[in-house]
């Protein structure tokens, strides 16, 4: 019996085998352009290293940092704030921004206003996971790995206080409480 946390809804190979079906895409999409990819940190880190290696093309990388702080106890996404911002000119740049996990669409909205203001040649979305359910404005995204309902999940770079995001695989959290995170085994 393999021991894993929480309950898996994508698998370590559903996962690779999407990403490789994205970097795909990705490559004949920009094979004309000059790509510069921008990861959303923490959590995109496992995913963005891998679409990186999966798209067969010259290309640049470059990070951001940002925190959104609740309004709400329930992680309602409120504040959004950089923590660290790009190195890279993205002005008269393709650049494709990757995120893990679009939700509320707030993140992604901020800060495709604050890409778009540096005047990019262009700008595309690509998210390991989306979930519409929980959308609160409207956001375009070009790439989506997975659709997911809306289920608390960690794994691949998605957390729980900063643990979890080593899993190689996306499980969901069946339930927390304040003295103990409770998961259950499965074979």
């Amino acid at each position: 019996m393999e021991r894993i946390f929480g309950r898996p809804i994508i698998t370590q190979d559903e996962m690779q085998k999407r990403v490789r079906e994205l970097g795909n895409q990705i490559t004949l999409d920009y094979a004309d352009k000059n790509l510069l990819m921008v990861g959303v940190l923490k959590g995109a880190f496992a995913f963005y290293a891998d679409l990186v290696r999966a798209i067969r093309l010259l290309l640049r990388v470059d990070f951001i940092v940002v925190t959104t702080r609740a309004t709400q106890k329930r992680s309602v996404a409120g504040k959004i704030k950089i923590l660290s911002d790009m190195a890279e000119d993205v002005t008269g740049q393709d650049v494709l921004l990757v995120e893990d996990i679009v939700d509320s669409g707030m993140t992604v909205s901020f800060l495709k206003k604050k890409l778009l203001a540096r005047k990019p040649k262009s700008l595309k979305v690509c998210t390991l996971l989306d979930k519409p359910e929980r959308r609160k404005v409207r956001v375009s995204i070009d790439y989506v790995g997975f659709t997911l309902p809306n289920k608390y999940v960690v794994g691949y770079g998605l957390d729980y206080q900063n643990r979890y995001r080593n899993l190689p695989y996306i499980a969901v959290m069946d339930k927390v409480s304040e003295a103990e995170e409770l998961f259950y085994w499965q074979e």
